[in-house]
């Protein structure tokens, strides 16, 4: 089975595991998976992330983060999609949640969260929206 949209389905297995409270998840692997896997450990969504051979493409393997049994990771949605890409310059870049969230944006310069591409004024694909 093929699957049109590889991060949407990332982005909803961890938001289901964190809904049923589970302390990891697995999924397959893919370099923009895990580079997005990086980001949310940057910004301390997740406390861990670790790559295993399946012997075919691998599975990453998230570790949720919780505070006083509620999951660090309150909300997670697709912007930019297959249908529809979203695009966005530096000075255009959403707020999400007046900061308190990170938007993941995809630029020439790599993936990076929206507080990182205003610093280096690029603009770029709007991924996801994480808070």
């Amino acid at each position: 089975m093929s699957m049109t949209d590889p991060i949407s389905d990332f982005l909803t297995r961890i938001r289901n595991a964190a809904k049923a409270k589970h302390k990891r998840v697995d999924i397959p692997a893919s370099n923009l998976k895990k580079a997005v896997a990086q980001i949310l450990l940057e910004e301390k969504f997740i406390t861990g992330y670790t790559m295993l051979d399946d012997g075919k493409q691998g599975m990453l393997r998230i570790q949720l983060k919780y505070n006083g049994g509620k999951t660090v990771i309150t909300g997670l949605r697709r912007v930019s999609r297959p249908g529809l890409r979203l695009y966005r310059s530096s000075d255009e870049l959403p707020r999400v949640l007046g900061g308190m969230g990170i938007a993941i944006l995809t630029t020439s310069k790599g993936l990076m969260t929206d507080h990182r591409a205003r610093k280096e004024h690029v603009g770029g694909e709007v991924l996801a929206y994480v808070w």
